[in-house]
């Protein structure tokens, strides 16, 4: 068991009981000498009892399941520290070794021995119960800390693995302009120049961002796939007021560059339709739909990015979201719903 407690702590905690203890039985016999020397006298004696029990017996016993062998222990260090309180308080301050009885009593008589243990029982549970209480509440403290820096890992983790393979398929675009001497190229370097900022430096260690930077990003995002596919069409649709909405950052993207993934046929137009809308005040709902073909070989519900959005929806909002897929008319569409951020 480690010693979790700032030391002042246990100074102020064992100074308060001494002063407490003082004033208590002074005033009970209008006899404040008397007091402090006895209270001097078992508090010389608690102190190590409790710190032995707490540091010695309970980890080399209790928390090893041996509860015979602390009973005997304990027994054996009550039997103990009686002889020294006795023998202290006989020859320090008094014969009269119990004058709170109201009668003279002897060492080793059975009411005396039960008291003194009792008493010494009753320090040893209440000092151990604040010290482990204590002990307790900062374990707990600490458990949630490392759990939200488990969180923060992770969470950082599945940014990490979407932000390359999105960097990494619009390198590949822009490699396929350039071996077509492409006048875009300049275009498209800009607008990732853009995207790269965002990651790098406003995003980098922020849980939400505000929806408008994030349809920022997705704008210039989509102005890239532009430069590549001419025969696309996207539109975008805002229905409510979003300027004190907050989302993850990059959550979107994914479902967004699925989307020019997988969406279009080999002649026809890429249709694209994105929508926005604030529901109740509390849900944000996004839909995007783009036209699908049953018939062609890949299968929009799978990829890195996709699986790490599932994966960070759950880290985040766990069970409280909503993200639908389904293909209908030959259109394939996700519907999310989240709640709105509040970081009061």
């Amino acid at each position: 068991m480690k010693f979790d407690i700032k030391l002042q702590n246990h100074f102020w905690f064992w100074g308060l009981y001494f002063l407490l203890n003082f004033l208590r039985w002074g005033a009970y016999f209008n006899d404040y000498e008397y007091s402090f020397k006895s209270n001097l006298i078992e508090f010389a004696l608690h102190i190590p009892l409790v710190y032995f029990n707490l540091f010695v017996l309970v980890p080399r016993y209790v928390l090893k399941s041996k509860y015979i062998a602390y009973a005997v222990t304990l027994l054996l260090s009550l039997f103990i520290i009686y002889l020294l309180k006795t023998g202290l308080t006989y020859f320090i301050i008094s014969e009269n070794i119990w004058p709170e009885a109201n009668r003279e009593y002897k060492p080793f008589e059975i009411n005396h021995i039960v008291a003194v243990c009792i008493g010494e029982l009753y320090v040893l549970a209440m000092a151990s119960s604040v010290y482990l209480t204590l002990t307790w509440l900062k374990e707990r403290d600490r458990n949630r800390v490392l759990r939200e820096e488990q969180f923060k890992i992770k969470l950082k983790y599945l940014k990490t693995q979407i932000q390359p393979h999105f960097f990494f398929n619009t390198l590949n675009n822009l490699y396929a302009l350039s071996l077509e001497s492409s006048e875009k190229v300049p275009d498209v370097i800009i607008k990732l120049s853009k995207l790269m900022e965002y990651v790098l430096y406003e995003i980098e260690e922020t849980k939400f961002v505000p929806l408008i930077n994030e349809i920022d990003y997705i704008q210039n995002y989509i102005e890239i796939e532009k430069l590549r596919f001419e025969n696309v069409e996207v539109t975008i649709n805002i229905e409510s007021d979003i300027d004190d909405v907050k989302v993850p950052p990059l959550l979107l993207i994914s479902l967004i560059e699925n989307a020019f993934k997988h969406g279009g046929t080999n002649n026809e137009q890429l249709q694209i339709k994105i929508n926005f809308k604030v529901i109740d005040g509390t849900t944000l709902d996004f839909v995007i739909l783009n036209n699908f073909v049953l018939s062609q070989n890949n299968n929009p519900k799978k990829g890195i990015g996709l699986q790490n959005t599932k994966k960070r929806l759950k880290l985040i909002f766990k069970n409280n979201f909503t993200l639908e897929q389904k293909v209908k008319f030959n259109y394939y569409i996700i519907r999310l719903q989240i709640p709105i951020a509040d970081e009061n």
